[in-house]
Formats: C-alpha cells, structure tokens, sequence
C-alpha cells in the first residue's frame, strides 16, 4: 500500500512551520509537570530539613518527661518514673538521642536506650540502639524504619516493614518537636499514637551520664 503522506509532496516552508507548531506543543504540555513535580520535592524536602534542624537546635541539652500514652496491658513504664532525654550528640548526617529511664525498685537508671536518627538527603532513617550495662549490644538492636511521607516541619513518622507484615496493618514511629515547647516519642498503629512519652522543652535539666554504650557511636 502507498503511504500517501509521505508520497505527498509538500513545500518545504509547511513541512517547518508543521514542525514548529509540534514542538511549541510538547513544550507547553511539558513544562508544568515538571515544574509541579519539583516545586513539590523541594517542600517535602524543606519539611525535613527543618525537622532536622529542629532537633539539633536542642543539642547539648537535657529534658524531663513522662509517660503520656499507654495500650491496656503495657506494662514497660509505671507512668510514675522520672524519664529523661538528652539530645547528646549532633553531627549534619546523625543525631543521637540517649533515653534515660527511672528504675523506682533499685533507685537507679535504666541507660540502655539510644534512639538514632540518620539523614542522607532527603532520606531520613530512626533507628533503636540497645546496649547491656557492659556496653555490649543488645540481642534486640538497631531495629527501626524509614520516614513516610505526609511529614511536617515538626512531625515526622517512621514505618516498621517487620511490624505492619505481622499485624496487617501500618505500625511504625513517631517523633514530634514543638521548639521551645514539646519533644513527643512514640509508636503508631494505623496512623495513631498506641504509646507516647512526652518531654518538656521548657525547663533544662542537668545533663544525665553517658548512656551504656559510653562514647562507643560505631553502628552495633
């Protein structure tokens, strides 16, 4: 078969202006998306950045807290325990948040907790780190999640993969900083608080010793 559009003479200054016209087009169609999808990346990534710096604004310093929210049957906090969180080491890629807690029966401290946060660009990962009083890792460590999207300068929530395939349903972390007002920890179930401590930002406390891991910041 003949392919009449080819087998069509047509004068050079038309086969142009056809070209013109096709390339004006895919521009106009073009452009937008690509200008939405990037003035959509650079706030998502704004809103961590500043999550970010929020937290390393509070550097150096100590807070108390207590025991907000609690499922039936938890029974790892009395609620009635001195809690303590101290923001105790903050580099550009990794901020390492020490959380110390009141063992009322033996009027001592229970210094094996450290939640480490990591930043890689616009990825930013939590990460539990678990220590013996010898300082030797935990058989349970360095578990922890990627962010999720839908985050906000001051909220930032966290999936557990191993967690949300046992249950069926999303479980994961959350943080929360209010500068100069609150500092939430806590884990979520279907995008809702299921435990809670909260830290007032407020009032300083004096800085609490190092946690069991010491000044060993090595991964585990």
């Amino acid at each position: 078969m003949t392919n009449t559009f080819f087998s069509t003479r047509v004068p050079g200054a038309v086969v142009m202006a056809m070209v013109a016209a096709v390339a004006c087009s895919d521009v106009s169609e073009a452009d937008p998306p690509e200008s939405g999808a990037a003035e959509v990346t650079s706030v998502e990534m704004s809103d961590v950045e500043t999550f970010w710096e929020n937290l390393r604004s509070q550097c150096g310093r100590a807070y108390s807290g207590a025991l907000a929210l609690e499922p039936p049957g938890d029974d790892m906090l009395t609620g009635t325990e001195e809690l303590i969180v101290h923001f105790r080491e903050c580099s550009d890629d990794e901020i390492r948040i020490p959380f110390h807690v009141e063992v009322e029966e033996t009027e001592s401290w229970d210094r094996s907790r450290t939640w480490v946060l990591q930043r890689e660009s616009d990825r930013l990962e939590l990460r539990h780190d678990h220590r013996r009083p010898d300082g030797s890792p935990d058989d349970r460590t360095w578990y922890g999640g990627e962010v999720m999207e839908g985050g906000s300068e001051n909220r930032q929530d966290f999936l557990s993969v191993e967690r949300t395939e046992e249950s069926g349903y999303q479980r994961g972390w959350r943080i929360e900083i209010i500068p100069g007002e609150r500092y939430s920890y806590g884990t979520t179930r279907r995008g809702e608080w299921s435990w809670r401590v909260d830290f007032d930002l407020t009032a300083p406390v004096e800085e609490p010793p190092p946690p069991w891991r010491g000044d060993d910041t090595g991964a585990p």
